[in-house]
């Protein structure tokens, strides 16, 4: 039988920003009940930013299950990112938790650090966190709003990708979430879409780019997914009914978004490069 997921509408109150997993109702499914590894992973050190909660947490507990230890950064909601840590020690795998902004090229570089020192180098980057913020006119977004959302999205990719790559073998591989806001851009979020657009144009280049080092590159786009960035950033009525536009008529929960990252980390998928795998609940990208 298939799983049930939660539908709309959802009496979900607004959070504050960043906004964290106790907060959610209902709670988001990471698969900590449901997902099992076979080892698809084994051996590999990863890097997961906004590891904490949402897609990263859900990520975070595939890689640990298919036998990867881990270096999360967060931005600062310590009790989400201790219970991530949690269940990554569970899953008998190593967790080292790094805490600060993104904003920083100096920050960015202190994360690749960590991960060398403490896992001993640097298999596979995934290039998760991100800001967004909910605005009906342009007018209304300022020139920090604007420049915050391209400092965390997109810079922040730019500074944790070159770092990683001098510490990476053939093989490895590089992930970016990107969105379904890529291709179909919600005008109410125009600096996160405008990022999202240029991650996957990062990634493409990036893949040709880094080709000829064995290195390969891909992005993920998630379509509406039930995470405390939505409760934290959207109008109550988008919330309300968050994910009722897309053919499945609800939103994806973190846990279903967890194989396409594996399956781009995994060795096995060594042909795929340049890809941009759309999790979008039957919503076709172009």
């Amino acid at each position: 039988m298939a799983q049930q997921h939660p539908t709309p509408p959802f009496q979900q109150d607004k959070i504050p920003m960043p906004g964290t997993t106790g907060q959610m109702s209902p709670t988001p499914d990471h698969g900590e009940q449901s997902y099992r590894g076979s080892d698809r992973l084994a051996g590999k050190k990863a890097v997961i930013t906004g590891g904490d909660s949402g897609i990263g947490r859900a990520v975070a507990i595939a890689f640990a299950r298919e036998g990867a230890d881990l270096v999360i950064a967060y931005l600062e909601e310590d009790e989400d990112a201790q219970d991530t840590k949690r269940l990554v020690e569970e899953a008998g795998r190593k967790a080292v938790l790094v805490r600060g902004d993104l904003q920083s090229p100096d920050h960015c570089r202190q994360v690749i650090d960590t991960a060398v020192r403490e896992l001993g180098g640097i298999d596979i980057l995934v290039n998760n966190a991100a800001h967004q913020a909910s605005f009906p006119s342009i007018e209304e977004i300022s020139d920090a709003e604007w420049e915050l959302t391209f400092k965390v999205n997109i810079h922040a990719m730019f500074y944790l990708t070159k770092a990683a790559v001098a510490h990476m073998k053939p093989g490895s591989a590089i992930i970016n979430t990107a969105s379904i806001n890529s291709d179909s851009p919600n005008p109410s979020l125009l600096a996160y879409a405008t990022t999202k657009g240029a991650i996957q144009n990062f990634t493409a280049g990036l893949a040709q780019l880094l080709a000829e080092k064995g290195i390969r590159a891909n992005a993920v786009a998630p379509g509406p997914i039930w995470t405390p960035l939505i409760p934290s950033t959207l109008p109550q009525e988008s919330v309300e009914n968050f994910g009722k536009q897309v053919p499945m008529k609800r939103p994806g929960q973190p846990a279903e978004l967890a194989t396409a990252y594996v399956m781009l980390a995994d060795p096995l998928s060594s042909y795929v490069s340049g890809a941009t795998i759309a999790v979008t609940g039957g919503k076709p990208i172009i």
